[in-house]
């Protein structure tokens, strides 16, 4: 076999072994060192059987992640938004929110869009989203007589929207590994962010007008509820965890303070606002602290893996074979994003957003170039996109997600179905984008000037 077949050999094996269910950092650091052995292999290698340059490849990328500055803001991000979770600040968020819009045709699903929203851009975390707004928000809609597929999807959908909206930690992740500011990347996502959770509650709102009975409206007695009790309810619920969160971010998108340095902030103001909030026990704080620290555990050996797979893969012509295999099929730089997206999306359904960022995302960014496409636009693309990957059936793990802490009547099946319309949204959005690239350029382009 020529090594360029290895290399491709060496792909297939990786997604085959992921199917099976092997763990994939570990997968990815076996799978790079037993093939770098066979691509650093010397003529003496059996007399010299662990003087093999495949060892202090590990050993260097292990040491370049953990030095890696931008990867510093992932574990302050990940400590603020679970803070903020296990405090029950999203319980006073979602109250709040629901009885300010109490006139809205489907009032209470637009509450749960709009605090997914906002607990998305304070955690960043599906699978956090998803869990507790299915534990806090799920019930309270069924409960009110909203339709079960449409609850269902509201809560799917909109626990996904913390890939895209910042701090997204995937937006760091996709930094790191094209080289993109992490910085533009937040200015990039946010009118896009904004987009599909406005194209979320038009469809919620016009589902509910066309149809009442699927949203009925709250009884008449929830809607006689004194100004001054709302706007103490709104200010107390909304504006703190608001503040905070613009606050982070305003930091980071004037130049005030880098993403590490917002972070470090946004962790420190979270746990004032739990302490505020007469909510910061040590168990929660503990609770947090052992979460940030598996997640980061699992983001930093990721990227051991990854480099480690991505050096070999490229080392034995994967990266160069995949690359003129492309460019021989003559696409114009439109079929080219269409290409890669469609493979992006066909890998979301066995694969998590940050295997498909660290491993598979670094074999479209070398073709960028050649197409003429900016890795910032390429990257937001990646980033609603892999939206879909987690409402797709049969994979969709937010419906998983959501199946696990739903009612035991509930199923799967009706899970799906109330997730698939906002599909649609999440196309729509896309083919929105595609055609005016200008919402995803214009707010790094204003802040920070053109550089394209």
């Amino acid at each position: 076999m020529t090594d360029p077949q290895v290399a491709m050999l060496m792909m297939v094996s990786f997604i085959f072994l992921i199917l099976l269910g092997f763990p994939i950092a570990f997968t990815l650091i076996a799978m790079g060192v037993g093939f770098g052995y066979y691509a650093y292999a010397t003529p003496d290698q059996w007399e010299h059987i662990f003087n093999n340059r495949i060892f202090d490849l590990l050993v260097n990328q292990t040491y370049s992640v953990m030095v890696n500055d931008v990867l510093v803001a992932v574990p302050l991000f990940l400590l603020m938004g679970y803070v903020v979770e296990r405090a029950n600040i999203i319980d006073r968020l979602f109250y709040s929110l629901n009885i300010a819009a109490r006139r809205v045709p489907g009032a209470m699903a637009v509450a749960a869009l709009m605090t997914c929203a906002v607990f998305a851009t304070a955690v960043g975390i599906v699978g956090a989203v998803v869990t507790l707004m299915g534990l806090l928000a799920f019930p309270a809609l069924l409960k009110a007589g909203y339709d079960t597929e449409l609850s269902a999807g509201v809560i799917c959908a909109g626990g996904c929207l913390g890939i895209l909206i910042p701090p997204s930690i995937m937006l760091i992740v996709y930094g790191a590994v094209s080289g993109v500011s992490v910085v533009r990347l937040y200015a990039a996502a946010f009118l896009p962010g904004f987009l599909l959770a406005g194209l979320y509650i038009l469809y919620v709102v016009g589902r509910a007008i066309l149809n009442p009975s699927l949203a009925p409206k709250p009884p008449k007695e929830q809607w006689d509820i004194p100004f001054s009790e709302l706007a103490y309810m709104v200010v107390t619920g909304f504006v703190p965890l608001a503040v905070l969160i613009m606050a982070v971010l305003g930091a980071i998108l004037f130049g005030l303070a880098t993403p590490s340095e917002a972070a470090a902030v946004g962790a420190f103001g979270s746990l004032a606002l739990a302490a505020s909030y007469r909510e910061l026990t040590w168990d929660r704080l503990r609770e947090a602290v052992y979460l940030t620290v598996r997640t980061s555990a699992m983001v930093c050996w990721l990227f051991v893996g990854s480099w480690t797979f991505s050096s070999v893969f490229s080392y034995l012509g994967g990266h160069t074979w995949i690359e003129e295999f492309v460019l021989s099929l003559n696409l114009s730089p439109v079929q080219f994003l269409i290409l890669a997206q469609f493979i992006i999306f066909l890998l979301g359904w066995p694969l998590e957003w940050s295997e498909i960022i660290i491993i598979f995302v670094p074999i479209f960014l070398p073709l960028l170039d050649s197409f003429g496409v900016d890795p910032l636009f390429f990257g937001i693309l990646v980033a609603l996109n892999l939206q879909t990957s987690f409402l797709t059936p049969p994979m969709a793990m937010s419906c998983y997600y959501l199946k696990g802490i739903a009612p035991p009547h509930i199923q799967l099946t009706t899970i799906f179905k109330g997730a698939l319309p906002f599909l649609g949204m999440v196309l729509i959005a896309m083919v929105i984008l595609y055609n005016f690239p200008v919402i995803a350029f214009w707010l790094p382009d204003l802040v920070y000037g053109v550089i394209r």
